[in-house]
Order: C-alpha cells, then sequence, then structure tokens
C-alpha cells in the first residue's frame, strides 16, 4: 500500500511540474521581453531580481517553463517600477534570474 502511495505522490508531482504557476498581471503583460542590442535608445530604470522552485520534491521542473515563468515575474516586477522592458542580465541558476528595466515608450535620448 505504501508502495501504491508514492507512486501516487510521485505521478502527481511530475504531472504538476509541468505547469505554469507564475500568471502575469494585466500591467506586466504590457512589459516586452528583449536582447540588450535592442535597447540602446531606452532608459534604464535599475534592476530585479526573481526567483521560484525550479525543482519540486527533488526532480528539475522543465528548464523552459522556469524561464518562462521568471520572465514573467520579471515583467511584473518591471511594470511595478515604471518600465516597459526587460532584459535578462544573468543565466537562470538555481531558479534565479537578475533583470535590467527599462523604459522605451515615450523616451527621448
Amino acid at each position: 500500500m505504501k508502495n501504491i502511495l508514492a507512486l501516487i505522490v510521485a505521478v502527481s508531482i511530475l504531472g504538476t511540474a509541468g505547469c505554469a504557476w507564475v500568471k502575469p498581471t494585466p500591467e506586466g503583460e504590457k512589459v516586452r521581453v528583449l536582447d540588450a542590442d535592442e535597447v540602446s535608445t531606452c532608459k534604464e530604470l535599475g534592476t530585479t531580481n526573481v526567483s521560484l522552485l525550479d525543482k519540486i520534491a527533488g526532480i528539475n521542473r522543465n528548464a523552459e517553463k522556469v524561464q518562462k515563468e521568471l520572465e514573467t515575474l520579471a515583467r511584473t516586477s518591471a511594470a511595478r517600477m515604471g518600465g516597459d522592458t526587460v532584459v535578462a542580465d544573468s543565466p537562470v541558476q538555481d531558479g534565479q534570474q537578475r533583470f535590467i528595466v527599462y523604459k522605451c515608450v515615450g523616451v527621448m535620448k
């Protein structure tokens, strides 16, 4: 019986590991994710460090989904800072990533 219960728990964890847990805010949905070479005319507002669980019960989550969820968190944070664009400033490591926040729309350099 314990083995069956353990199997059910493991399957449940693996099944939910693919789900997106981070949902964008309406403001965050408007923030773009760009590359560094695309923000030369933008004003840098600061940085944001975002993190989430990249493992569940010792099992690695899908790396692509983790990346997308980190971007979603960064977009939400950027919107709170008055930004409209984020650029990754570090690779994903242990479920964490740093982004630079920019204001691009309406900026005159």
